[in-house]
Order: structure tokens, then C-alpha cells, then sequence
């Protein structure tokens, strides 16, 4: 297969490169800006080690941003100093296997100051202990929704994980459910190029999905340093969606119009990875194979008083793979921890459609589809050199210099191959001002990659759109800043401001095609910037005892030049804005808490070449809670969600000519999903 193919250039390189280096130290004591202990946060009755995690004040878990292949690290947590070698399987899988009994300490540390590349800014580093009994955790959710035509039950959510170990090893089991149902209703309108209505419906959907999953990992450490670790999951997506809508008027008077939509969706990812001493260097191997199936349909019908019935189908099984294959060599030199890598991954994304229409008779017929069998690849391989130098007792730098080449190959009705050779690499600075306020910087030259799915035409029948295929997609590059600066208030909380700008090279947008059509392709360039603030406040040097307040504020924008008017708007379909505010309070010398929490989210509006879109809430979401902390040895919270009644909305303009802002209709919708009670129950065993 493609795996040996990797393995030649990987070796020749690493011959060629092993020579006399020195063992890469641990990160200093110094780098470390605060230390927490399970028992400081024993008032929210952790379970796992993310539950321990998740309330550090100030602190978010980054889960990376799911590129193609491993690259340099890119997430915040580190479990004994060691990146998770996972992808989907990543570091909040990891936390959640982890039981709380298991957790020694979280330490908070200079990003750049690791001898791991890629880090920089705040990180959690979980330190876990290397003896103990196998020990348990279990928790369900059920929730119900009582509202109406939204009603509803979910009864399946749950989650069980085991930990244990013996002096020099570790594992850990999860087995889980994410159950998702939802339902909501509410009335569309459709008007004309003038304002008029021609059309009001009345629509329900529902929405279910079970996402089972079994993980775990073993760890063990070897006498002579040596350190091995595996993960592995499986997991299954299996989801139904139906809708039903209800002509109330217009021409002709009466119809049904059904969507049904399917998938059944199963993944599996193994990751592994071995450090050890070679000669006077430490040498990490890498490797992770990743393989999804997922067969989906959609199709709709509409049937007329008359008794004639119009629809159509659309089939696609897609199979996707990753290989990766990664080793870094790491050595002090100069006065500076030094880190080599080299990767290799292959990729690829198969791809067979089928498009279909209703016929008279009620049966359906195949039509003829760009790409009904399509296939993806690519090959893409890097080499890095990271440098760690603290230039002074506050002061520390990282900085990494390399580059990528990708080769992708596309078969179908268009078989082309391309190679692009892409410069990589970044300079962080972290700055500990004070015991209390500590900067960092970094400016990094990246190389995007491209979305597989995007490449290859599609269908669209519930929006009745259609995308044709874009064989001239290239990876976009970018010039990316940020700025954090964290402010420590002792035993009253945290502060941490992030501001961050990119300048960003063939911008992937959508774009009109040569030959006719639309698809996602690439604009000459585009801006980004904005910022997030997070902030926690604990009242017990304040006020009162037992108090909690954090706070999420984000903003981004971005201007990009539209391929049809010519004017500057926003990124199509991009994060704009978002608040949250979580308020806890717990009532000391007794086992009860209550808290409220509201927020709300929103993206810029979705472009076409003939149509803009935008989804929404009507209003934030607002939920409160009570929580006792020992029924029966378990801990069980109640929540009573969206009690501002928010609605999903959802508008659309299609045009005839965008440019001449000549409408032909319009959509709005505004379906209402009601309140929902759900109940969690946590253990441990």
C-alpha cells in the first residue's frame, strides 16, 4: 500500500541526521506559572481529570485545529509532559478516561519554554500518579422536552471509564453514548422580487443521532527511560433527520413537502507513539492510521392535492484514510534546547454519488451527475527545526523554521496531480513580567490545507443547490499574530486577553467557475483579526464564601473581496461573535449548589454566487441549575435550559443576478425548539 512508500524518505532522512547530541531537558521549574491540587477544587466534586481541567480559572481546553496529519503540537494540554498522540482521539477524550483519583497535580506553564514545538502561550501540563487501583466513573443524562410539538425524550446519553495501572504503567477505558434529539417547528415565508407573499408553510423537523464510542490507551515506562504510549477509539455515527412542511397558502394551494435525511457513519483511529534514547540524543517515533465510512442520503418529496408527487435523491458513500507517520529528535546545543522533525502522511477520500428524480409513477430514475465516482489524494511530507532559548529569567523564545510539500491527485472526470513546496514557521516570546502577569507573542507563517469535499461536485436537494467540480484549488497561506497576556488574582481568579491578525494568501471562499457554475475556490487574499477575553472571579476574598463567575467575550471580523459585486465583506460563513457568562454559587457546610448560565453565538452570513443565507438565534440561552452533591454517594444536577424561548432563524435571498440585485425570492423562518429539562448523574466506582 501507500505506508511503505513513507517509509524510504523517512529513514533516508533520519540517517543522514542522527549524529552526537545531547539528552533534551524537562521544562525548568520557572516556567511554571501556577500549580492546582485536586483538593482545590473539591467544591465542584470532580470525577475525571477534565472535570479538574475545566475549572482552572481563565483556562479553556484548545483541542487543535484538525489539520490533515500531526504537525508540531497545537493543543494546550499535556498529560505528564507528553503530547496526546491522538487526533479525534485528542486531549479532552484523554482527560474524560483519566479518573480524578488518578491526578497528582495541574501545572500551568510558559507554552514556549517546553521542549515541544508548537506550544506557546499558557498550557496545562496534568500530572498523573504511577501507582494505583483501578478506579472507575460513570455518569447519565437523560433530558426531556415538554413543549408542545417540540416535545421530546432523550434517554440514552451516558458515559463509563475506568483507569489503572501498576508502578510503571497506566490504562485507561471509556465506553460511551452521545445521544442528540431535537425537534423544533415554526412558520416559513417566501416573498417575491417586490415583497409579496407567495408562500407561508408551517414545518417540523427532527433531528436524532447516537454517536456510540469505545477508547482507551495504555502508557508504560520503561526502566531506562524508554516511554511508549497507544490510543485507540471506534466509534459510530448513526443519525435520522426529518422534516415536514405544510403549504397555508399560495400557488398551487395545497402541499406536503417530507426531507429525509440518513447517515450511518463508523470511524476508527489507533495512535501510538515510543521516545527513547539514542545514543546521546532522545528520538520520538510516531504513527496513526485513521479510516471513516459514511454512507448518507437525502431526499425530498412534495405531494400535491392533486395527487402528483415530484422529489429527488441524493446517495453518496464516502470513504476516507489517513497514515501518519512522525519522528522528532531532540538535543540541547548553543545554550538551546533543539527539536527535528520529520513527517509523512497520506491521505485520500473516495468518493461514490448517485443523484435520482421521481418519476410520475412514483419510482426513481438515476440522472446523470459530474463525478459520480471520484477519488482524492494526497501526499504530504515536512521537516521542521524547533529552537527553545530562555534569553533571561523572564523571558523565553521558541522558534521554528521549515517546510511542506504536498503532492494531490485527483481522478473523475478530471484526473490532475499537483506538488506545492510551502515555507513554514513561527517566533513566540514569553514574557513573565511579574509573579502575576505573563505575555506572549507569536507570529507564525502558515500553510492551510484544503478541504477534500470541496474539490469534487455535489448536490444540495433540500436548498436545491449544486456545486460543480474546481479541479484549481490551491492550499491558502498566511501571515498570523496574536498577542496574549495573562493576569493571575491570586485566590480571586484569572484574566486572559488574546488579540490576534492574519494576513492570508488564496483565501478559499466561493467563486464563480469558467465554464458555468459554482464552487468553493480561492480569492487573491484576505484580512483576520479580533480578540477573546476570559475571565473568572471567585468571590471568597471578595464578598462571600463559595461564589464563581466566568466569563467568555469573542470577536473576529474579517474583510475579503466578493468575486461578484467587487465590494468588501466578511469571510463567507465565518465565527463573528460571541458572550458567556457562568454563575455558580455553592452553599458551604452543606451539599448543595445552584448556578444560571446564558449565552449566544453567531457567524457572518453564508455567500453564494446566487444567494445569501444567514442562520441565528433569536435570543441567548439562558439556563439555570441546582446540584447536590451527595445522593446516595453520587452527585446529581438538574438544568432547566432556554428560558428566554429562543428560536432558530434562518434567512435566505436567491438571486437571478447578484450584481444587478435582481431577487427572484426570499426565505425567513423562525422555528421554535422550546425548554428542556435534563438531569445529570454522576459517580464513581
Amino acid at each position: 500500500m501507500y505506508v511503505p512508500r513513507l517509509l524510504l524518505p523517512l529513514s533516508t532522512l533520519l540517517l543522514t541526521f542522527v549524529a552526537s547530541f545531547a539528552v533534551a531537558d524537562s521544562a525548568k521549574e520557572g516556567a511554571i506559572r501556577q500549580t492546582y491540587y485536586p483538593e482545590d477544587f473539591v467544591q465542584f466534586v470532580p470525577r475525571s481529570a477534565l472535570d479538574l481541567v475545566k475549572q482552572i480559572p481563565g483556562f479553556s481546553v484548545d483541542e487543535g485545529g484538525g489539520d490533515r496529519g500531526f504537525g508540531q503540537a497545537d493543543t494546550n494540554v499535556l498529560i505528564n509532559g507528553r503530547r496526546v498522540s491522538g487526533k479525534s482521539n485528542g486531549p479532552t477524550e484523554a482527560l474524560e478516561r483519566l479518573s480524578v483519583d488518578s491526578v497528582i497535580r495541574l501545572e500551568v506553564v510558559d507554552g514556549a519554554s517546553l521542549d515541544i514545538g508548537g506550544i506557546s502561550g499558557q498550557v496545562v501540563n496534568v500530572i498523573t500518579s504511577s501507582a494505583r487501583e483501578v478506579a472507575g466513573l460513570f455518569a447519565y443524562s437523560p433530558r426531556f422536552r415538554p413543549t408542545g410539538a417540540s416535545s421530546e425524550a432523550r434517554l440514552r446519553e451516558f458515559n463509563v471509564a475506568l483507569t489503572g495501572g501498576s508502578e510503571n504503567s497506566e490504562w485507561t477505558l471509556r465506553l460511551a453514548n452521545e445521544q442528540r434529539r431535537f425537534s423544533e417547528a415554526g412558520d416559513e415565508v417566501v416573498r417575491n422580487s417586490v415583497g409579496e407573499v407567495t408562500d407561508r408553510r408551517y414545518e417540523k423537523a427532527l433531528n436524532e443521532s447516537d454517536r456510540p464510542s469505545i477508547s482507551g490507551s495504555y502508557s508504560h515506562v520503561g526502566k531506562s527511560g524508554n516511554v511508549f504510549n497507544v490510543v485507540a477509539e471506534l466509534n459510530g455515527n448513526y443519525s435520522d433527520r426529518g422534516e415536514r412542511s405544510e403549504r397555508l397558502i399560495g400557488d398551487p394551494a395545497q402541499n406536503t413537502r417530507v426531507l429525509r435525511s440518513s447517515e450511518d457513519e463508523h470511524n476508527y483511529e489507533i495512535g501510538s507513539d515510543y521516545e527513547f534514547n539514542l545514543g546521546a540524543s532522545r528520538l520520538k517515533l510516531m504513527g496513526l492510521h485513521r479510516f471513516e465510512s459514511s454512507p448518507t442520503k437525502d431526499a425530498t418529496t412534495t405531494t400535491f392535492l392533486n395527487g402528483l408527487i415530484e422529489g429527488s435523491a441524493f446517495m453518496r458513500q464516502a470513504d476516507e484514510a489517513e497514515s501518519i507517520i512522525r519522528t522528532e529528535l531532540s538535543f540541547p546545543a548553543l545554550a538551546s534546547q533543539w527539536r527535528w522533525s520529520v513527517e509523512a502522511t497520506e491521505n485520500y477520500l473516495d468518493l461514490d454519488s448517485q443523484l435520482d428524480r421521481l418519476t410520475a409513477d412514483g419510482g426513481f430514475i438515476q440522472v446523470d451527475l459530474p463525478d459520480p465516482q471520484a477519488r482524492v489524494e494526497e501526499t504530504r511530507a515536512e521537516s521542521t527545526l524547533n529552537v527553545s532559548k530562555q534569553l533571561s529569567e523572564q523571558l523565553t523564545l521558541q522558534a521554528t523554521m521549515g517546510a511542506e510539500y504536498s503532492e494531490i491527485r485527483q481522478t473523475g472526470s478530471s484526473n490532475v496531480t499537483r506538488d506545492f513546496v510551502r515555507p513554514k514557521g513561527f517566533l513566540a516570546l514569553n514574557y513573565k513580567s511579574t509573579n502575576d502577569l505573563f505575555l506572549s507573542a507569536k507570529l507564525e507563517r502558515a500553510v492551510g490545507q484544503l478541504r477534500f469535499f470541496d474539490f469534487i461536485a455535489s448536490v444540495d436537494v433540500n436548498q436545491e443547490r449544486e456545486d460543480v467540480t474546481n479541479v484549481n484549488l490551491v492550499p491558502p497561506q498566511s501571515w498570523e499574530f496574536t498577542l496574549e497576556a495573562q493576569r493571575s488574582l491570586g485566590k480571586s481568579g484569572n484574566l486572559t486577553l488574546s488579540l490576534f491578525h492574519e494576513d492570508v494568501e488564496d483565501i478559499v471562499d466561493r467563486i464563480p467557475i469558467e465554464g458555468g457554475g459554482q464552487a468553493p475556490g480561492n480569492i487573491d487574499s484576505a484580512s483576520v483579526y479580533g480578540g477573546f477575553l476570559d475571565a473568572t472571579v471567585l468571590s471568597d476574598q471578595l464578598l462571600w464564601k463559595g461564589g464563581r463567575a466566568d466569563l467568555s467575550l469573542g470577536y473576529m471580523t474579517s474583510k475579503v473581496k466578493d468575486p461578484i459585486l467587487g465590494n468588501t465583506r466578511k469571510i463567507s460563513g465565518d465565527y463573528y461573535k460571541s458572550y458567556r457568562l457562568n454563575l455558580r454559587q455553592d452553599f458551604n457546610e452543606t451539599p448543595w449548589a445552584v448556578g444560571a448560565g446564558i449565552n449566544y453565538e453567531e457567524q457572518t452570513p453564508s455567500a453564494r454566487i446566487d444567494e445569501v443565507s444567514f442562520n441565528n438565534k433569536s435570543d441567548e440561552t439562558l439556563y439555570f441549575f441546582v446540584e447536590h452533591k451527595d445522593v446516595m454517594g453520587l452527585t446529581v444536577k438538574a438544568f432547566a435550559w432556554n428560558l428566554l424561548g429562543a428560536e432558530n432563524r434562518f434567512r435566505r435571498t436567491v438571486y437571478g443576478d447578484r450584481l444587478a440585485d435582481e431577487v427572484l425570492f426570499s426565505e425567513r423562518r423562525s422555528r421554535n425548539f422550546g425548554y428542556a429539562y435534563t438531569l445529570v448523574i454522576e459517580g464513581a466506582f
